[in-house]
């Protein structure tokens, strides 16, 4: 085990990214405001220093959290907000599959999909910001299993894990005309061959599953 500021947050410049869609075959423009994201994704340890759980399938500090859904990375990201003194950033109510962002509070927060990728590929231009074997954790290398945060190369900016280890749940909504409120994934995870693990790579799930794949890292607006 190597120790890592478990909180640490990277500030991501303002620009632009391209981003697309495999299925229906379009692309589309996003513009971005300075943000900060994490340097690592939301680990074990301090999910449980923050909610008090433990819901991660292979357990151990410095690994990934996983096993959460999208309302328990959200709810998490209000709780830290709290515990630093910050305005929390959502209104959550999973009863009613309600969610809704305040973008003006200085709390954590997912990235959108546009901040993922354009965070992930770090002013790069290929399919991944470096060679797999030195960046990810995939199907290839992990032994079919979770590794600690942190492990691999970072890409330019600073950044661990973006690619493989476990998905990042983002806030945006995937399509809601084809699939209601399933949210996006992205980064690709242990289990996943090196096609998934492609900063370009979009993936669905139910905001309520709980899959052991899956994680989440944090971001904020600058100007918070």
């Amino acid at each position: 085990m190597h120790d890592v500021p478990f909180t640490e947050m990277v500030r991501i410049p303002a620009g632009r990214v391209t981003l697309s869609d495999r299925r229906t075959q379009r692309s589309w423009q996003v513009g971005l405001a300075a943000y900060e994201i994490g340097a690592y994704p939301v680990t074990q340890r301090l999910y449980a220093e923050v909610t008090g759980r433990r819901p991660s399938l292979t357990t151990g500090d410095p690994l990934p959290v996983e096993s959460v859904c999208w309302w328990d990375a959200a709810a998490f990201c209000n709780a830290l907000s709290a515990r630093a003194g910050l305005t929390p950033a959502y209104e959550l109510s999973e009863d009613d599959e309600r969610a809704r962002w305040d973008a003006a509070a200085d709390g954590y927060r997912l990235p959108t999909e546009a901040e993922w990728e354009y965070a992930c590929r770090a002013g790069t231009t290929g399919p991944r910001y470096g060679p797999l074997e030195d960046i990810a954790w995939y199907r290839g290398n992990s032994g079919e299993r979770l590794h600690e945060v942190g492990a691999k190369l970072p890409n330019p900016w600073g950044l661990h894990d973006m690619l493989g280890n476990v998905w990042n749940w983002c806030w945006d909504i995937y399509d809601a005309e084809v699939y209601g409120g399933y949210r996006v994934l992205r980064g690709g995870g242990w289990f996943d061959e090196q096609w998934s693990c492609r900063a370009s790579v979009r993936r669905r799930s139910h905001p309520s599953l709980r899959i052991d794949d899956v994680g989440f890292r944090v971001a904020r607006s600058a100007g918070s």
